[in-house]
C-alpha cells in the first residue's frame, strides 16, 4: 500500500480513497501502540528530519516518535542554531539535509506554499506540517481519525468549526477533509475571523454560538492566532470569550452526544472554558494520542512512493 504521491502537501490535493487509505492504516498503527513493544521496522534504515521553521510541541513531537516507532533514524534541527541564522535559504538546508541522507523532511514554515516549494525541488519525500495560513494535513487527518473513532462513521454529521478560521491552516485542512468524506461544516466566529467569502467552499456561517452550534455533532475550537494578527479582529480577549467561548452552558445547544476538539496549544478562558476542555465530551487528548498513529501511517504510506 502506498499514496499516489511522493509528498503530503495538503488535504486539497488528496482524494477520498488517499484520506480512507490513511485512517484504515493509522487504525492498525494504533493497535501496534497499544503492545508492550511499540515498534515496527517498517522503515529501518530510513532517516527523518524535523525542519520547524516555528515552535511547535504537539506536531513535532508527534512525528518524531512517529518515525522512531518505525525504526527510522530522526533528525531534529533547530533553526536557532542553524545555518538558517547565517542566511542560508529554505532549499539550500533542504538540500544539504538530502545529501546527508534524509528520506523524509517534515517541513513547518510560516510562508504559505513553502512545502510545495520544496517538494519540486527535492527527491526526498516532504511532509507538510504546517505552512504559514495554508494547511495542515496531519491535523486534519488525525481529527478525522478521532471522530471517526468516535462516532462510527463520518458522512453526514454536522461538524462546527468555532473562532480564528481567517487565519487558520488546520480549519482549511479540516474543510477539506470533512466535506470530502461527506460531512457537513459550518463555521462560527467573530466577522472578521470567519468572513462570509467562505461560502465559497461550501460551507455555513455563523456569527452567533447559539444558533452555531444548535444540532452539532462535534465542535472543532481553533486556537486565536495573535501571532498572524493585526489589531481590530475582535474588542478584547474578555469580549471574545464572552461572545465565541465555548462553556458547557452553550454545550448544551449541541447533540447530546457531541464531543469536543481542540488542535492546541489551547488559550482556556478565551477560546474554551476549563469546565469543557476537561469534561467528559472532550477528546482533545485522544486527539493528541491518535496524531502519533496518523503520523505513522503517513511516513509508512509514503515509504512507498519514490519519484
Amino acid at each position: 500500500m502506498s499514496l499516489r504521491s511522493k509528498d503530503l502537501l495538503g488535504i486539497k490535493e488528496l482524494a477520498a480513497e488517499d484520506i480512507e487509505l490513511i485512517l484504515k492504516t493509522a487504525s492498525g498503527f494504533k493497535d501496534v501502540l497499544g503492545r508492550d513493544i511499540k515498534k515496527v521496522p517498517a522503515l529501518r534504515g530510513r532517516t527523518a528530519v524535523n525542519l520547524f521553521y516555528e515552535p511547535s510541541t504537539r506536531t513535532r513531537t508527534s512525528f518524531e516518535l512517529a518515525a522512531k516507532r518505525l525504526s527510522a533514524d530522526v533528525i531534529n534541527i533547530s533553526i536557532s542554531t542553524s545555518s538558517v541564522v547565517k542566511g542560508e535559504t529554505l532549499r539550500d538546508t533542504a538540500g544539504t539535509v538530502q545529501a546527508l541522507g534524509a528520506d523524509f523532511i517534515i517541513l513547518r514554515h510560516p510562508c504559505s506554499g513553502a512545502a510545495h516549494f520544496l517538494a519540486k525541488n527535492m527527491d526526498a519525500s516532504v511532509v507538510n506540517a504546517g505552512d504559514g495560513t495554508n494547511e495542515h494535513p496531519t491535523q486534519a487527518l488525525l481529527d478525522l481519525f478521532t471522530i471517526q473513532e468516535k462516532k462510527g462513521v463520518i458522512k453526514g454529521l454536522e461538524v462546527a468549526i468555532v473562532g480564528d478560521i481567517l487565519h487558520s491552516r488546520v480549519a482549511k485542512s479540516n474543510i477539506y477533509a470533512l466535506k470530502k468524506l461527506g460531512a457537513k461544516v459550518r463555521l462560527i466566529g467573530p466577522p472578521t475571523l470567519a468572513p462570509s467569502y467562505m461560502k465559497e467552499l461550501g460551507v455555513g456561517i455563523f456569527s452567533d454560538m447559539k444558533s452555531g452550534l444548535k444540532g452539532a455533532d462535534v465542535i472543532m475550537m481553533l486556537r486565536i492566532q495573535t501571532e498572524r494578527q493585526g489589531k481590530g479582529f475582535f474588542p478584547s480577549t474578555v469580549e471574545y470569550f464572552r461572545n465565541w467561548g465555548l462553556t458547557a452552558e452553550r454545550l448544551l445547544e449541541a447533540e447530546h452526544d457531541v464531543i469536543v476538539m481542540h488542535p492546541g496549544p489551547m488559550n482556556r478562558g478565551v477560546e474554551i472554558s476549563s469546565e469543557v476542555a476537561d469534561g467528559p465530551r472532550s477528546v482533545i487528548m485522544e486527539q493528541v494520542t491518535n496524531g502519533l498513529a496518523v503520523r505513522m501511517a503517513v511516513l509508512y504510506l509514503l515509504s512507498g512512493v519514490r519519484a
